[in-house]
Formats: C-alpha cells, sequence, structure tokens
C-alpha cells in the first residue's frame, strides 16, 4: 500500500493551492480503485498528513507544505515504523533465527539508514512531472 500512498499523495500535492480534492477524484487521477484511496485518505488523514474538510466544497488538502512531507512520512503513515526485519519492530518476536542471529542488533543502524534516505526526498520531488528525455521518449 505504501506505493499507492506515495501515487495518492503525489496527486494530491498536485492540486496544492487550488481547490480541495475528493477521493473519486484522486481515484480517477491516480488509476486506482476507489475504495483503496478511500482507505489510503482515511490512513494519511490519521497520520496528519491529509486534512479532511466536510461539506459543500469540501474534500481532502495536504495537512502541511509538500516540502515538509517526505517518502518517509509516507511510507509510515500506511505501513508503520520503517523496519527491514521483523526483529527490529520493537516487541516483534516472530523469527525462528532470532536467538542465533548475530545480524539483529544491526538492524536500527540499517533501519535508520533507511529511513534517512526515505526522508531525504520529498512530496515536492514525487509531485514534479519529469521531464521527458530522448531516451524515455524513444
Amino acid at each position: 500500500m505504501a506505493d499507492y500512498a506515495v501515487v495518492t499523495m503525489s496527486a494530491a500535492a498536485r492540486h496544492c493551492g487550488h481547490a480541495r480534492v475528493n477521493a473519486q477524484q484522486l481515484a480517477d487521477e491516480t488509476g486506482l480503485p476507489l475504495p483503496t484511496v478511500q482507505k489510503l485518505v482515511s490512513k494519511l488523514s490519521s497520520a496528519g498528513l491529509l486534512k479532511s474538510v466536510r461539506g459543500a466544497g469540501g474534500g481532502f488538502k495536504l495537512a502541511r507544505p509538500a516540502a515538509a512531507i517526505t517518502l518517509a512520512d509516507i511510507v509510515e503513515a500506511v505501513e508503520g515504523p520503517i523496519a527491514l526485519a521483523t526483529c527490529s519492530t520493537h516487541g516483534r518476536n516472530d523469527c525462528t533465527l532470532e536467538a542465533a542471529c548475530n545480524v539483529r542488533p544491526h538492524w536500527p543502524l540499517v533501519d535508520a539508514a533507511l529511513r534517512g534516505a526515505l526522508a531525504g526526498v520529498s512530496l515536492v520531488q514525487l509531485a514534479r512531472p519529469v521531464p521527458l528525455t530522448p531516451e524515455l521518449s524513444a
């Protein structure tokens, strides 16, 4: 769902500064099924990334500027904390190798590096259209 959340947030960001956008519009623009978009906007709103406005002229808008929303924020909103291995998430003890694993103490470092990389990509970058280069248009 993280990839669909990124697509949905990118579409919402392209409306930044304009009228609010509703779930049906986001579904139409992204090609995602409406029930999926509805589920995503609910999670994204709960995470404080989208703001929901009810009534006439209602819909969704970014809860903060696109430059202040990162790829890490979006992924964590729908998937929870970024963790490459399940044992690195606090309270998870479901790995059969856990007792003899020499890598487990290092997962927090890996997770922090991954989160840092994702945090370095802003929603502004994700919403910006990529210009066609000769290689892409061929």
